[in-house]
């Protein structure tokens, strides 16, 4: 287990980031070759972060909710996980999440591709890494990079794979799943799927010029659709190991088509994002915010 030191300077060449269940490390062809304990400005991240190589490609993977699942939504350090990696210089992430449909179309095992969110959440203070001297507002209408989930699609239905591409993903806080009239009004106000967690890890990437997309793996129908079991811890747990099977063979064909240059719109979101002169920028805010900041500060 190595530590990673908040000023180390990074790898030069781009990372990919995959955040998700503590499984998804586990690919054929993954070469682990450390666990890496980073504290960050914000505290600390989820867990240990897994980096390694595939098809010659360097791979960090976060657990989300920590190994063991030991970490409530509401407890996720969302702010220490992206600055973890984006202090490793990754440059793309693909999510790993379970989320609940709120459409007939949308089958338990299926996947869907969200590119819109609706922020149900109450910590949305925590969901930025600015302040403290430096103003930003990231434009934020689009927050899904469109070419990584291009390339999550396409791998998707090569593998044959019931793929959804598009679609708006609701957001609440949790723990608790929704009451069924939360569910019925998420259903008719035309949201596709609903989860805890996916927003933050967005909004996040995108102030860290991160390219972001996410595989949406459907457990249940949320607690709308009266013919069928309302959705229970239990019976999330039988559909994810399906899902995760399916993720990992989804994210080794993708890996190999991300690009080795950062050069998407969502690798220069800072551009158009920072208000404050930087002449303006208070040392310590800049020294806590340097993985983001540092072509500014060069």
């Amino acid at each position: 287990m190595s530590t990673h030191s908040e000023h180390q300077t990074p790898a030069s060449t781009p990372a990919i980031g995959i955040i998700g269940g503590s499984g998804l490390y586990e690919l054929d062809g993954f070469e682990k070759n450390e666990e890496i304990l980073i504290e960050t400005p914000f505290g600390s991240p989820s867990d240990a972060i897994i980096g390694g190589q595939f098809s010659g490609r360097q791979v960090y993977f976060l657990p989300r909710h920590a190994r063991g699942h030991k970490l409530l939504p509401s407890e996720l350090n969302h702010r220490a996980n992206i600055w973890a990696l984006r202090s490793l210089n990754v440059r793309w992430i693909i999510c790993v999440t379970a989320v609940g449909s709120l459409q007939e179309q949308y089958h338990p095992q299926d996947i869907l591709l969200p590119d819109q969110f609706f922020d149900r959440t109450s910590q949305r203070r925590d969901h930025t890494f600015f302040g403290e001297g430096i103003v930003a507002h990231i434009g934020f209408s689009d927050p899904i990079a469109t070419d990584l989930r291009q390339i999550l699609a396409d791998c998707g239905r090569d593998l044959y794979f019931r793929i959804h591409d598009g679609g708006t993903y609701v957001n609440m806080d949790g723990p608790a799943f929704s009451t069924r009239a939360e569910s019925e009004t998420n259903r008719k106000l035309g949201f596709d799927v609903i989860g805890m967690t996916n927003l933050p890890e967005a909004k996040l990437a995108r102030e860290a010029e991160i390219a972001l997309a996410t595989l949406a793996m459907i457990t249940d129908y949320d607690c709308w659709k009266v013919d069928e079991q309302a959705v229970s811890a239990h019976a999330v747990v039988e559909h994810l190991q399906a899902n995760a099977a399916a993720a990992k063979k989804i994210i080794s064909a993708a890996i190999e088509k991300i690009p080795t240059e950062a050069n998407w719109p969502e690798h220069s979101s800072l551009d158009s994002a920072l208000f404050t002169d930087p002449q303006h920028w208070p040392e310590t805010t800049c020294e806590k915010l340097r993985p983001l900041l540092q072509r500014f500060l060069d």
